[in-house]
């Protein structure tokens, strides 16, 4: 089978103005970027209201082997169409951090997948570098207020806004700023985290128009004056400069799958760090011009669904109509905690050929995933993306363990290979599901305090037994609670690669405590930020970065791209 990036150079895409016109989207709504991406104007917002089907995908606790979650909702967007739905699929645009170090693109892969993929995944609209630019101007505001003689008296040591910068670069994790003499500012510790960690990303993913978010970036909090007062981008009169950097990026960005479905892409926030799922004002465009908007939310259910439901819904008002569990054979193998894998050599032969033991001792991951959707009321629809290598008796293992949950269907796809005619059974179960009634619920109340919002994120779907708040942690959420934020939900910073914090403990562990290092303050976005366990907010590279295999020949052709 052709790569990736050899299926996307092979394609001939339409011109984003009559993708566009399919959905009755004029071109006076367009922004051109080139002719196959666009920028979308918000006044669409103003011209109908929301009709469309709110579906989810998200899946297992991710392994290094992928699951196929970008696969699955770029597909069935393209398997609806091809049943005779209007739809199309809402995803987050790729941090360059990722894509030059382990994971590589996010574009989907094989058949199903947006295309042109060298420019999803490469700069797109700019979007990202305007967060950058943004996040980064509040910090030297923040510096020169310092260097000014400080007339807002802040405390050097209490300042929590970093610099970010798109790349995974540990190197720059802790810095000395300020150093050279008195023209060169106040030195002090700094660091940096990767841009799609700003608080900025997060606001731009949850904002609803340009007006709501200047307010929110107003409202982001950088530390507090030497009263114990917070200080605020407001306060630095940044906000307003800040919110013109952004007066393009808030409009969500459009390209097109392989069969010429709309793809709206707006916004990056990680999930394991970040809130994890793609803009509101993308998903509000899509309820008004489609019959389906399927969206995706980052990692495992316990994650990027918990926050989806619980941040991105509360802000939102929206009340999604079902969600897919997407789930492989060799995930939940790898699940029972039996192989090991290294990336760059051959997979385990366990892995690859039929071996039903290991795939029932990992099968309780996906059970508890399935839980943790059930929990906010959705109908559920479990997935497999089926491989080559996996066994009949494997697949059927799978579907007749989820069809024995509280699920409204269990099927397979083959959408990688054969595109949305792979998937079919998934759209048809998808429809049946989205038409039942969905009892959507959040799972805790605005006004519960922060420790208990945490503890019941821990205890109802990480499965475990309670969290260890630690002393800073502890602190800092009586200062947050004095301050007014109490009320604020909980955004999880955690390991993605289990339902624990602890990333060697997969499948189904139990027994377990969290521990909470620290809990940051995201006001603007409107969330407390609670980072568990060694939780990074700037990745590194590994000993290969993907990027190593990334090159661009003299006709301007990129290769190396996945």
């Amino acid at each position: 089978m052709l790569s990736d990036i050899e299926i996307s150079q092979a394609a001939k895409p339409s011109l984003m103005r009559d993708v566009c016109a399919r959905y009755e989207i004029d071109e006076e709504n367009l922004v051109p970027y080139g002719k196959y991406k666009a920028k979308l104007s918000l006044n669409l917002l103003k011209e109908r209201q929301p009709k469309g089907k709110y579906i989810l995908v998200s899946a297992i606790t991710p392994t290094p082997l992928g699951e196929g979650k970008t696969v699955t909702t770029v597909g069935l967007s393209m398997a609806l169409n091809k049943i005779g739905k209007s739809a199309a699929c809402a995803i987050r645009q790729p941090s360059m951090g990722p894509t030059f170090g382990i994971k590589g693109g996010a574009a989907g892969g094989g058949y199903s997948q947006v295309i042109p993929m060298e420019e999803f995944n490469l700069h797109l609209t700019g979007d990202i570098h305007a967060v950058s630019i943004s996040h980064n101007l509040l910090a030297a505001f923040i510096d020169n207020s310092l260097h000014q003689k400080n007339p807002l008296n802040i405390d050097p040591y209490s300042i929590t806004w970093p610099r970010v910068v798109d790349v995974s670069d540990r190197a720059l994790r802790d810095v000395v700023i300020g150093l050279g003499g008195k023209v060169n500012g106040v030195p002090r510790e700094s660091g940096f985290d990767i841009a799609v960690a700003s608080e900025v990303m997060a606001i731009l993913a949850l904002s609803k128009d340009i007006s709501d978010l200047r307010q929110r970036l107003g409202r982001i909090v950088v530390g507090c004056s030497r009263n114990g007062e917070p200080v605020t981008a407001e306060a630095l009169q940044c906000a307003g400069a800040m919110a013109a950097l952004m007066s393009e990026a808030v409009q969500p960005n459009v390209m097109q799958t392989l069969e010429g479905t709309a793809a709206l892409i707006h916004a990056g926030p990680f999930a394991n760090i970040a809130h994890g799922n793609s803009s509101i004002l993308a998903d509000e465009i899509g309820l008004r011009y489609f019959d389906y908007v399927v969206t995706e939310a980052g990692f495992g259910a316990d994650i990027g669904a918990e926050k989806f439901f619980n941040i991105k819904c509360r802000k939102s008002g929206l009340k999604p109509d079902a969600a897919v569990l997407v789930c492989t054979v060799r995930a939940l193998k790898a699940h029972s905690g039996k192989f090991k894998i290294v990336p760059g050599k051959p997979l385990p032969d366990g892995l690859v050929s039929e071996d039903l033991d290991s795939l029932r001792s990992g099968l309780p991951n996906m059970v508890k995933q399935v839980e943790n959707l059930r929990l906010h009321g959705v109908p559920v629809v479990v997935v497999v993306n089926r491989f080559p290598t996996d066994t009949d008796a494997e697949v059927k293992a799978i579907v007749d363990e989820a069809k024995g949950l509280d699920v409204e269907d269990a099927v397979i796809h083959e959408l990688h290979a054969k595109g949305g005619d792979g998937g079919r059974d998934l759209a048809e179960a998808v429809v049946r599901a989205a038409e039942k009634p969905s009892e959507f619920k959040l799972l805790y109340p605005d006004e519960m305090s922060p420790e208990d919002k945490i503890r019941t994120i821990v205890t109802k779907v990480y499965g475990g037994d309670g969290i260890d708040i630690e002393p800073k942690a502890a602190k800092q959420i009586a200062q947050y609670k004095e301050w007014g934020y109490g009320d604020l939900p909980i955004c999880m910073a955690k390991t993605h690669l289990s339902l624990s914090h602890d990333p060697k403990l997969p499948g189904r562990p139990r027994g377990f405590t969290v521990p909470v290092r620290e809990v940051r303050l995201s006001a603007g976005a409107g969330f407390l930020y609670a980072l568990c366990g060694t939780m990074m907010t700037m990745p590194g590279l590994p000993g290969t970065p993907a990027g190593a295999n990334v090159d661009i020949d003299e006709n301007g052709k990129i290769s190396g791209l996945f």
